[in-house]
């Protein structure tokens, strides 16, 4: 069947992305920053008209978390050089109480950034190099047999920290990825028959090199979904770079030279039961619905060719994630509600890993992004 005049050659099969109404911008990742009612979208009610009739958070406690989040930030741009959604995406996913998996090639500092974050709090960090002869009893840990007493001890694995950075999780074996399942979703691991809880808060950071195939096992889709965001990170721009060059001659490069300050459990338990708290109104939540929907193929105005792209859309993991990430993106600025802006900033580190695209979509190049921002485009705002 021939394509529709208005379709240009070579676009069958791939969702079509509508153009943005007259007048009205095409929507961007708006971060912290932004002045609130900034018009991102032209929503047809102000961010006002998505707000509780009365405070959902104190503006005292407003104001503690923003204080907190901006001592983590500190201690993150005092060790990392640009990428500043590589920041946003930590301290979201911090505050919501989610995992992140890092994809890039090497040397863009994904370790350097996990290592930051963990700097920035009081708790226990704990790296783990990944290998394909690494067994889940290297992470979870093991039992140990004590000649003297006759008896067994336990000992707990490196994964028994409250930030993990798991580096290279895809050249581990399948085996150990599934030991990892638990940890992340169940807050638990097990040992000899017994169940050990991990420590609050628990946040996994893992990394992965997309260029290297040889020794690695491919994240099975189960495990991927238990992360709440992918971050692929991009190099660096000149000048950033320029000041990689000048940290690194004047020996500032691993760390700044005076101490910076940390947050501490209670602090990082603080912003979580913060994000908890902040509003959603019924509306956003309709919102989110209708994104994930039309994910699948179907929603309020489903994107032409869409199923021919998308084998399988987002799962209601997906919805829970952009409400969650939605509402520890309003905290971040400073709110304490959510509007669709929160919704739209972060949505391809929410659903880039929770797409599968089918093989022809794979074949002609077609990104993940490209399916996102065509699903936001045809859902309309609020």
């Amino acid at each position: 069947m021939s394509n529709p005049p208005s379709q240009p050659p070579g676009s069958q099969g791939r969702p079509t992305v509508p153009a943005p109404p007259s007048g009205q911008p095409a929507p961007s990742a708006s971060g912290p920053g932004r002045p609130a009612g900034a018009p991102s979208g032209a929503p047809s009610r102000g961010p006002g008209g998505f707000a509780p009739a009365s405070a959902a958070i104190p503006r005292s406690e407003l104001e503690r978390a923003s204080a907190l989040i901006s001592t983590i930030s500190g201690v993150f741009q005092s060790r990392v050089v640009g990428q500043e959604n590589l920041r946003m995406t930590l301290l979201t996913a911090l505050a919501a109480g989610g995992h992140v998996l890092l994809e890039s090639v090497p040397g863009l500092a994904k370790t350097t950034a996990a290592s930051a974050l963990a700097s920035s709090i009081t708790g226990s960090f704990a790296r783990i190099q990944c290998t394909p002869d690494l067994m889940p009893n290297d992470i979870i840990g093991t039992q140990i047999f004590n000649y003297g007493s006759g008896t067994f001890t336990t000992q707990l694995g490196p994964v028994h920290a409250n930030v993990v950075l798991l580096d290279e999780i895809n050249r581990s074996s399948a085996k150990t990825q599934s030991a990892m399942l638990e940890a992340m979703q169940e807050r638990q691991t097990s040992i000899g028959g017994e169940v050990y809880r991990l420590p609050e808060p628990f946040m996994v950071l893992a990394t992965q090199n997309p260029i290297e195939e040889e020794g690695t096992y491919v994240l099975p889709e189960a495990q991927m979904d238990r992360f709440l965001m992918k971050e692929i990170l991009t190099y660096p721009r000149p000048a950033e770079e320029h000041e990689i060059l000048d940290r690194s001659t004047a020996g500032s490069l691993t760390g700044p030279r005076e101490a910076v300050g940390t947050v501490t459990l209670e602090d990082v338990r603080f912003l979580q039961q913060m994000v908890d708290q902040v509003y959603v109104d019924p509306a956003v939540k309709r919102y989110i619905i209708d994104l994930i929907f039309t994910t699948r193929g179907s929603g309020p105005r489903p994107v032409p060719n869409l199923t021919q792209s998308v084998r399988v859309g987002a799962s209601p993991r997906g919805s829970l994630a952009l409400m969650r990430v939605g509402q520890a993106h309003a905290l971040l600025d400073g709110r304490d509600y959510v509007t669709p802006d929160d919704v739209r900033a972060m949505r391809h580190g929410v659903l880039r890993h929770r797409l599968v695209l089918t093989f022809d979509a794979l074949a002609s190049g077609i990104k993940p992004e490209q399916i996102i921002d065509a699903v936001f485009h045809a859902v309309p705002m609020p």
